[in-house]
């Protein structure tokens, strides 16, 4: 079960103007829910993205890269569930480009304008035909409403569809924001099997859109971690449709960092929900990393903590074991002044100056740690930078998941 995360209320998603979605059965796995999602852009919208930096990227994220990179104007995306298309060599890249290609076909447009996504098994081979067959059923069941499904039908393992919503004032212009996100393993995101979108209705200059799509990346899916390992297919795409009329933002326009703001408010619960959902989670475990040397110390300290399996265990297990933290904070930082670091749970001091605080008791900690959320603050005395992470701990049904995934 997810940790404290419920269903998005659909009232509560709003429509984004110039963007339409639609959903079918192409019946990928043995499933007997929607698996494919269609996604419509209006005409003059902008996209941009960012993708795995795992060496065996998947086709569509070789497509993708292509595409965007030739600058040609986007007019739809296609996602399917259950398939990454990944390992799949030449063939695996002809079968994206047909699913572009029959894409294009329904919109009128060139292959080339159309972004295609995956995910699901690796080093299987994209089953073209069922997608291509359940297109008309995806482009009939378009709706400016359609988001919720549209989450729905990009899961794989997710317990939960994951959607995510504002509206705001831009100089006397009201902006809307909707997103929606899919993973649950095989997930640390390494931003340039996660897939997130993001669209507004704002006008957005494309190098502004670019720089946004990255920021928000790092401060939002970046800082998520399940167990450690970047999914070949991970990808962030951000829409900015321009449906509103207002001015365009620029990088040096006053409105750029009201914009980056509340994309970073839908972005961020977004990903916190995918931590929250991750295989087997029990526990949601945010890391606060401070006074650190630079964001990058920062960073890897707090992913080392996420990462550790003896920590996660812990956590599953409620066992308040300091040594645990300790290892992994100075596995992370081999030059750590030890008797300039404090560790709390929650806001109870358990690690002071390098040693077991004087006043902690191990009831404390094991009151902090039988609860389902718990933050660790770790204050390195090395400087001004910090940082968060979120993360779950493991648990049996992690390693039960994994190990029937293809069954």
């Amino acid at each position: 079960m997810p940790v404290n995360l419920n269903a998005p209320n659909p009232k509560h998603i709003y429509a984004v103007a110039g963007v339409k979605l639609g959903f079918a059965k192409a019946h990928i796995k043995k499933w007997q829910r929607n698996d494919v999602m269609l996604m419509q852009l209006a005409p003059n919208s902008r996209v941009a993205g960012v993708f795995t930096q795992n060496a065996f990227a998947a086709a569509p994220v070789q497509i993708c890269r292509e595409h965007l990179s030739a600058g040609k104007a986007i007019k739809a995306l296609i996602i399917n569930a259950g398939n990454a298309n990944c390992g799949t060599g030449e063939q695996g890249l002809q079968a994206a480009k047909k699913v572009c290609a029959a894409v294009a076909a329904l919109f009128n447009c060139e292959a080339e304008n159309i972004l295609p996504f995956s995910t699901g098994v690796i080093l299987e081979h994209l089953p073209v035909d069922k997608i291509v067959s359940a297109l008309p059923d995806a482009v009939n069941s378009l709706s400016d409403i359609a988001w919720c499904e549209a989450a729905q039908a990009i899961m794989t393992t997710d317990t939960i569809h994951k959607a995510n919503s504002t509206r705001f004032q831009l100089n006397k212009h009201t902006i809307t924001i909707t997103g929606i996100a899919k993973g649950v393993g095989m997930l640390q995101p390494n931003m340039a099997t996660m897939l997130a979108y993001l669209a507004c209705d704002a006008t957005v200059e494309p190098l502004a859109l670019q720089t946004l799509v990255k920021s928000v990346a790092d401060a939002s899916f970046n800082r998520v971690t399940i167990d450690g390992d970047t999914s070949t297919n991970d990808s962030f795409v951000l829409i900015a449709t321009g449906q509103s009329n207002s001015p365009e933002i620029t990088l040096n326009t006053p409105e750029y960092k009201a914009l980056y703001a509340a994309l970073l408010s839908v972005a961020q619960p977004l990903a916190q929900a995918i931590a929250r959902d991750g295989e087997g989670a029990t526990k949601l475990i945010t890391i606060n990393i401070e006074h650190a040397k630079n964001d990058d110390e920062a960073h890897r300290c707090g992913k080392f903590i996420a990462h550790s399996p003896l920590v996660k265990t812990a956590f599953f297990a409620s066992d308040p074991n300091l040594g645990r933290l300790i290892m992994a904070v100075g596995n992370a930082i081999p030059d750590l002044n030890t008797n300039n670091c404090s560790i709390f749970l929650d806001d109870v001091c358990v690690v002071k100056d390098g040693q077991r605080f004087i006043d902690y008791t191990e009831a404390q900690g094991a009151a902090i740690m039988a609860k389902s959320e718990i933050s660790v603050t770790v204050q390195l005395g090395r400087g001004t930078a910090h940082t968060t992470v979120w993360t779950c701990d493991y648990s049996y049904d992690y390693v039960k998941i994994n190990a029937e995934y293809r069954t």
